[in-house]
């Protein structure tokens, strides 16, 4: 479970910003909440603000940790990090961006963060807590410089000289079958699902649905289609060649089609409608592009549900009906289909869901880019005296939380 998020220096966060999951005080709405021995955490979060304030930026930090863990022990020494630093002021761009990341695993408490730019990683260090208070597993200072807990130097020293100033000492000792930094290693790399875009992802998905032969997500899925009132009423995978008419039929940037080697299996799914008790079938390229997403969407809530994820969603409102949208944020609040306390984070526009019936104070944040450095901020709804009876939605739209695009006053020509 995702307890806090804090960056510094990356994209447009220039100043330490955290995003917190811990619930406050606040005794609304509690099946909202993951109730804990010593806190609660947040089921769901959903984050507003103006385009290019930020929203997107603090998901590609935690899409970037994920990756940078992940093919860290197949770095090449030479290879550059893929860390941009805060670029409007000429101070930061010299220095290295800082990442840090609180989670808990099996009721563990854990505390990962790091300190790097593009070349090396200057600061790294993992602390968990297996009381009250916190036990370092390793610290890295200066690039190359490590110091261990007593009982795990033994283990720990010998690796240093197998880490490069570009890998992350924690995939290196994971990779080394060092048990105590394991934890944390899979929570980063299997339990961070950051989803921006569910085109390049469709192939990942069906091969979810044809792996299902336990049928479990297709009963999952069947159930799902018919409360979102899709009129689906099953559906079948059918195997294919990807040939190059194919790829160049469908929509995705150069960089993405080349990553699609002709000739590779892939899957056509083909939906079932049944009218006036009548059987008919459609490519599901044919159906609405709300459905292909709600579709594509489900193997990973799902997944998420199960396994007790942090699923984290770019734009969860595109095209998709608000309705949809709310009743997937249900899914997550609700306390059957939701038992191990998965998590559920988004970003969107849809102001419908500002409602304080469906989400507390402490689940709504903020972003807003800062007027005179461009620099952004993200801050949650509970910063200011919101009554419960309060119109969110309606204050919103005012700017009485800020995070809202400011249109200038000067006058569009166009030229005949």
């Amino acid at each position: 479970m995702l307890i806090e998020f804090s960056i510094e220096n990356f994209l447009s966060f220039k100043e330490r910003n955290t995003f917190s999951m811990i619930a406050s005080s606040d005794n609304v709405l509690e099946d909202n909440l993951i109730k804990l021995k010593n806190q609660n955490l947040l089921k769901t979060t959903a984050i507003y603000g103006a385009n290019a304030s930020g929203k997107t930026n603090l998901f590609k930090a935690l899409a970037y940790i994920v990756n940078m863990i992940t093919l860290s022990n197949s770095l090449d020494p030479n290879a550059l990090l893929p860390i941009i630093p805060f670029k409007l002021d000429k101070e930061t761009m010299k220095k290295p961006s800082f990442f840090e990341i609180r989670f808990l695993v099996d009721n563990v408490k854990y505390v990962y963060k790091f300190k790097a730019n593009d070349k090396n990683v200057y600061e790294e260090s993992l602390y968990f807590y297996p009381g009250t208070q916190p036990k370092k597993i390793f610290k890295r200072e200066n690039i190359n410089k490590y110091s261990f807990d007593r009982d795990d130097e033994k283990k720990l020293k010998p690796l240093e000289t197998r880490n490069t100033s570009n890998k992350f000492f924690l995939a290196t000792a994971t990779n080394w079958n060092y048990e105590k930094t394991k934890p944390a290693y899979d929570f980063i790399t299997r339990n961070l699902a950051v989803i921006f875009d569910m085109e390049p992802l469709k192939n990942y998905t069906y091969n979810m649905y044809s792996n299902d032969s336990k049928k479990e997500l297709e009963n999952f899925a069947i159930e799902v289609l018919e409360k979102v009132d899709l009129n689906i009423k099953g559906y079948k995978l059918v195997e294919e060649k990807l040939t190059e008419e194919k790829l160049n039929s469908f929509l995705l940037p150069d960089s993405i089609k080349a990553m699609l080697p002709i000739g590779s299996i892939g899957y056509k799914v083909i939906t079932k409608h049944i009218v006036d008790n009548e059987e008919f079938y459609f490519d599901m390229n044919e159906e609405s592009m709300g459905t292909q997403i709600i579709f594509s969407l489900i193997p990973f809530i799902r997944d998420v549900l199960i396994n007790n994820k942090v699923l984290i969603i770019d734009e969860l409102d595109k095209s998709l009906h608000p309705i949809i949208v709310n009743y997937i944020i249900e899914i997550f609040n609700d306390p059957v289909l939701n038992k191990k306390g998965a998590q559920l984070i988004f970003n969107t526009h849809d102001t419908n869901l500002l409602d304080l019936d469906l989400m507390r104070r402490d689940q709504i944040w903020f972003t807003e880019k800062n007027d005179k450095d461009g620099s952004s901020d993200i801050y949650p709804l509970d910063d200011f005296s919101v009554r419960k009876n309060e119109n969110i939605e309606k204050g919103y739209l005012l700017g009485r939380y800020g995070a809202i695009p400011f249109l200038g006053t000067n006058t569009i020509v166009l030229d005949n």
